[in-house]
């Protein structure tokens, strides 16, 4: 293998590979190198920007506001970093842009000039409008179309009394919804009691709900207010739902019909305003035709249903949770990490997520705590999410089956396979990518591993589509 040497490399090459726009400015004000990424931002050609003011061809908001960041270099002596700004490229769009810039200087230390690096960041700002604006709701973010149903249906909800029942799998978000009713009601500022009814035996949890008085129980010294007192004019969320005794039901249900209960061990009747929205990761209908839930309180409760759609359903929302989590975890970790690899993206994309939007926010923890540039990589992601790099494959075949056409046929190569599992996975690929049409995408998630993968399987197997 040839050694790269100093002389064989070309600057040029190098910096017209960046994304960053790269411009030369002198001491002239005038442009004396600027590489493709910064014409391709800019929309000029070499022709009109070689040379010309840099004024007339940056026009960033800094020169219009008498900020110019060579002037500012040159006066403080240090770098500038992460100058947040627009400019106004030749077609006359407005792009938002970060910058850096470094003073140059020759070989005696003068100074001759300044290197501004331009970075064009309009899909990050585009992406927080979105995290911001139509796609989230409070704290809810999502801009797939069952997300959207959901949030166009929120005010409306939230400006009555309507006791709410909130359905979805463990992970999606049923706390920040209620929380979301609550804030944009007419109890906001008043309290908002949670409570995971799941967490406590049945005798404890009626006394966590309904309180006790002195003496009701051993170890009862005081008397003590419930849940419910605490969330008097306000609401209560009561958290798994479905986890709670036939006992405390019926106790559950009277305090919905009458607004009324008694604390464990007393005889007063004590009266409370409260909104309550449950929720539960069971399926409530089953159990009330089991038995094991009150007909009665499950219609009681779900006056209004809200079902949260699970994180494997709403794959789309995947790149506007990761993202805000990045942002999140840059500012509690000091990090500047910007995005995710290609391979990240593709197993992010692809991985069930059966812990839903929680699970996805510990993989993007996890992987930025391993993170060590400004991109994560799939080795910083947990084993579990790209566990298809390994072992056999778990298949989900295609359906409905789609024949290969004369046109996409399979091209058999003789191929040495002698481990009788090798074989096997050798023909359900191809077997798989014949059914989908040779649609990569589609094979993937069909053989539970990422695109990329795939692709290196089948270089692997020397598996070929003909022309």
């Amino acid at each position: 293998m040839r050694q790269l040497t100093e002389d064989q490399i070309d600057p040029e090459v190098i910096l017209n590979s960046l994304n960053d726009g790269v411009v030369t400015i002198g001491l002239d004000r005038r442009v004396h190198y600027i590489n493709d990424s910064a014409l391709r931002i800019l929309g000029y050609s070499r022709q009109e920007a070689m040379g010309s003011e840099c004024a007339d061809i940056i026009r960033c908001a800094a020169c219009s506001t008498k900020d110019c960041l060579l002037d500012r270099a040159l006066e403080t002596g240090s770098d500038i970093r992460s100058y947040d700004s627009f400019l106004v490229n030749k077609s006359g769009a407005h792009i938002p842009i970060t910058v850096n810039a470094t003073l140059l200087r020759d070989v005696h230390g003068e100074v001759i000039g300044e290197v501004e690096v331009i970075r064009d960041i309009s899909e990050q700002v585009k992406l927080t409008e979105e995290l911001h604006g139509k796609f989230s709701f409070d704290r809810i973010i999502g801009k797939n179309h069952r997300m959207q149903a959901v949030y166009d249906i929120l005010p409306s909800i939230a400006a009555t009394k309507t006791t709410v029942l909130i359905e979805g799998e463990t992970g999606t978000g049923k706390e920040l919804i209620a929380h979301a009713l609550h804030e944009h009601s007419d109890r906001a500022g008043r309290p908002f009691v949670k409570f995971n009814c799941a967490a406590l035996a049945e005798g404890v949890l009626e006394s966590e709900l309904f309180g006790h008085v002195k003496g009701a129980f051993t170890g009862a010294s005081h008397d003590k207010a419930g849940r419910f007192l605490q969330a008097d004019g306000g609401t209560i969320f009561l958290d798994e739902i479905g986890d709670i005794s036939p006992a405390t039901q019926i106790r559950l249900l009277r305090v919905l019909q009458e607004e009324s209960f008694e604390p464990v061990g007393g005889a007063d009747t004590v009266r409370v305003d409260v909104r309550v929205i449950a929720a539960t990761h069971r399926n409530l209908k089953k159990m009330v035709q089991e038995g094991t839930f009150r007909e009665d309180l499950y219609y009681r409760l779900r006056v209004m249903p809200i079902q949260i759609p699970a994180l494997r359903d709403r794959a789309d929302d995947i790149p506007l949770l990761m993202n805000h989590f990045i942002d999140r975890f840059n500012q509690v970790m000091g990090k500047e990490v910007t995005g995710v690899t290609p391979e990240t993206m593709d197993h992010l994309m692809t991985y069930p997520f059966p812990g839903n939007v929680r699970e996805l926010e510990n993989v993007i923890e996890h992987a930025m705590v391993l993170c060590r540039t400004t991109l994560i990589s799939a080795h910083c992601l947990p084993k579990d999410v790209t566990h298809s790099e390994e072992g056999l494959l778990q298949i989900h075949p295609p359906a409905p089956s789609v024949s290969a056409t004369p046109n996409h046929r399979l091209v058999q190569v003789d191929v040495e396979t002698s481990d009788p599992l090798t074989q096997v996975e050798r023909e359900t690929i191809l077997k798989v990518l014949e059914q989908c049409d040779w649609r990569l995408g589609t094979a993937a998630k069909h053989l539970h591993m990422s695109r990329t993968t795939l692709w290196r399987r089948m270089k692997h197997y020397q598996i070929e589509r003909a022309s």
